[in-house]
């Protein structure tokens, strides 16, 4: 093929042809039609021609459906788990405090104060021996922790972590453990060798990480700005667990708040503990 000026006719370009140049460039259209329309068969074309697409995309769907489901089941159970043995650990013994004393009758200001005055005199001076003495309640700390001496006395319990105690022990305040307050990131570390039972996040005490060990006692450690350990997993005494931070609402600074149960009832760390 030769192409010329239309002006004066003079030639400006040729291309020769053959029957193989030819067959080559048709082969190389006839390819990229074939691919192209490959393609829209299996993707765009497919939807609307295939009648099997419908089922295969069902199917997958369905496939993904079951892993969900299968990885839901296998969480629960891990749940259901974790709460049977901490329900069978701590709620065994757990009555509370307030399970064997008695409820006090509530009385209005007119009701006590005409009560007041009908106190004989045997009862006035009960009443100021008592008053003499103290709150009863002050002594309850004291008597829990007495009253698991014995058993805790038996296992050697390593510091938390090196720092200030800030709010100590106090039944009466509802405050069942000591707030140790301590650099931001300092290592928490594990009182005693034990099992973790619990290492999750709460909307009151952030990152919290609760270790079982033997004789009943659980040591509770709350407040975390990170945890190392997970359920299940077995930690040594004076191994890092956690490190100290300011998560959760009930915090207004970086501190450990630690709690010791012993047999379901709080005791007072300060007494078993060198802080």
């Amino acid at each position: 093929m030769v192409v010329r000026n239309e002006d004066d006719l003079s030639e400006k370009s040729n291309i020769v042809f053959t029957y193989a140049k030819l067959s080559a460039l048709l082969l190389v259209i006839f390819t990229l039609f074939l691919v192209l329309g490959l393609f829209l068969a299996r993707t765009v074309l497919a939807r609307w021609f295939d009648p099997g697409y419908e089922i295969a995309e069902a199917n997958k769907k369905i496939i993904e459906l079951s892993m969900k489901v299968d990885s839901l089941n296998y969480d629960v159970q891990r749940k259901d788990m974790f709460i049977n043995t901490f329900k069978g650990i701590v709620s065994q013994n757990f009555q509370g405090l307030d399970s064997t004393a008695s409820p006090s009758p509530q009385y209005s200001n007119s009701q006590r104060d005409s009560q007041m005055d009908y106190i004989t005199p045997i009862d006035s001076q009960i009443r100021k021996e008592f008053e003499q003495q103290g709150d009863m309640n002050t002594g309850l700390n004291a008597g829990l922790s007495s009253q698991y001496s014995s058993d805790l006395n038996d296992i050697f319990l390593f510091p938390p972590v090196s720092g200030i105690v800030s709010a100590p022990f106090d039944i009466r305040k509802e405050h069942y453990g000591i707030d140790i307050v301590a650099k931001a990131d300092e290592p928490v570390k594990c009182v005693a060798d034990g099992s973790v039972l619990m290492a999750s996040w709460t909307q009151d005490s952030g990152y919290v990480i609760i270790v079982q060990h033997r004789n009943n006692l659980i040591s509770v450690y709350k407040h975390n700005s990170a945890l190392l350990k997970k359920v299940g997993n077995f930690v040594s005494a004076g191994e890092i667990i956690a490190f100290i931070g300011n998560t959760g609402e009930l915090t207004t600074g970086p501190h450990l708040h630690f709690e010791l149960w012993m047999n379901g009832n709080p005791v007072d760390p300060e007494d078993f503990i060198s802080l």
